[in-house]
């Protein structure tokens, strides 16, 4: 069985010493990063499965670490952070975080957290070469979902997403008309109870949005139904 490598990345070495001891006890290979900018060094030289991400950090913060790994890589990237409002986490999220977590955390809940990101990215994501997703190709009107290669088109040009973005969008595109609420959403994208969950998804659906639209705040096929949820409008 593979063992996961995760990047651990915040100023407090107290905060990477911990946290670096509760995954090794998990399983999972530790990288460090103390800053932004050496977190992004760290992707370049290692293989990196996922990355616990402090925001507040000197050279380079954990926001604009954030925006730069997205440029490249789809992998999971959870946010710790003493930061707790609400605009924060949504900040956090829009920017292409796939979960955020408070400090102080409850260190079971935050193993859950990682689990499940990884569990996603392996078997429900982006992780690249699994091929052996059954049922190959959703389409519908422009969009097109390889589910072997992991791959959305657009109108025959090609989008990125995150694990989350994908697994979200391959949920709805099974289902074209069917109106999703935001906690049937998170149950079976997540996998866990929807607990606060529907601000959670209103954010990762307003990135999809801007992938996938033309025109996001007019959207085609990512459409609301306010009051009750999401769903892709279906087209031949």
């Amino acid at each position: 069985m593979e063992q996961y490598s995760i990047l651990v990345v915040d100023d407090d070495r107290e905060i990477v010493r911990s946290l670096g001891k509760l995954l090794e006890l998990e399983g999972y290979r530790v990288l460090t990063a103390f800053n932004g900018m050496e977190a992004l060094d760290r992707l370049e030289t290692d293989t990196v499965h996922l990355i616990l991400l402090d925001v507040m950090m000197p050279q380079l913060n954990g926001l604009s670490a954030l925006m730069r790994i997205r440029q490249k890589h789809n992998i999971p990237v959870i946010i710790l952070s003493a930061k707790t409002e609400e605009s924060d986490k949504v900040s956090g999220l829009t920017m292409g975080a796939d979960d955020y977590v408070t400090k102080p955390y409850n260190t079971a809940e935050l193993m859950a957290r990682v689990r499940s990101q990884l569990r996603r990215y392996f078997s429900l994501g982006s992780a690249a070469g699994d091929g052996n997703v059954s049922g190959n190709v959703l389409k519908n009107g422009g969009l097109l979902l390889d589910r072997n290669a992991k791959q959305l088109t657009v109108d025959g040009e090609p989008v990125r997403l995150t694990a989350t973005e994908y697994k979200i969008l391959e949920l709805l595109m099974e289902h074209p008309g069917y109106v999703f609420s935001a906690e049937q959403i998170y149950s079976r994208v997540w996998q866990e109870d929807a607990y606060a969950g529907e601000k959670t998804v209103m954010v990762h659906i307003r990135r999809i949005r801007e992938k996938i639209e033309i025109t996001p705040k007019n959207p085609k096929y990512l459409k609301v139904v306010w009051g009750i949820g999401y769903k892709i409008e279906k087209y031949d």
